[in-house]
């Protein structure tokens, strides 16, 4: 990746992420990631170019996160957990201001636009990866049990901008443990 290009995301990254959207221009990212208009251009042909390889950033980094649990040898059980304290870090955070996915699809409504099938992209792979673990983790059906799970996740990054979010993460937490514990005893 050129550095003119790892500046760019970079900066539409911080200022996406903590103001939205629709309401940054690209004369702004361009200045603060000190390339010209026609790098930006070259780079990503549109702003819905760099708003989609922003979210594709975000997507890798949560990836990473989520390939770190599976990839410790932890049963399934404390894969997903640590799936869920690794959520719960990250609205801890100073810097959290909601799901970036969220956020982006409440300004991308249209179901046929490249930013908003990037975000069912990405809910479908983590909605994917946590039905394959909870598949591990008792004998039923592990989908009602993953969407359960996707939707304390969405419920938690949206109550942590809104709410305390010690008691958000402890709420959710308690939450992915009762999914758990009721997998198991139906497996009995």
């Amino acid at each position: 990746m050129s550095e003119a290009r790892s500046r760019l995301l970079a900066t539409a990254t911080r200022i996406f992420y903590a103001e939205g959207l629709h309401s940054v221009g690209i004369d702004r990212i361009v200045a603060e990631a000190k390339v010209t208009r026609a790098t930006l251009y070259r780079h990503f042909p549109s702003k819905d170019d760099l708003v989609v390889a922003y979210l594709q950033g975000v997507h890798d980094m949560e990836r990473d996160s989520v390939d770190k649990a599976l990839s410790s040898g932890m049963p399934a059980d404390d894969t997903v957990r640590a799936v869920a304290r690794s959520i719960a870090d990250s609205i801890r955070s100073a810097q959290f201001r909601g799901c970036a996915f969220l956020n982006a699809v409440a300004e991308y409504p249209d179901p046929g636009h490249p930013v908003h099938r990037t975000v069912l992209e990405h809910r479908e792979w983590f909605r994917r990866t946590i039905t394959d673990l909870l598949a591990q983790v008792g004998d039923s059906s592990p989908e009602p049990a993953a969407r359960h799970f996707v939707m304390l996740r969405d419920g938690a990054m949206t109550a942590g901008c809104l709410a305390d979010p010690a008691e958000v993460c402890e709420t959710f937490l308690q939450g992915v443990d009762g999914i758990l514990q009721h997998r198991v005893k139906a497996a009995k």
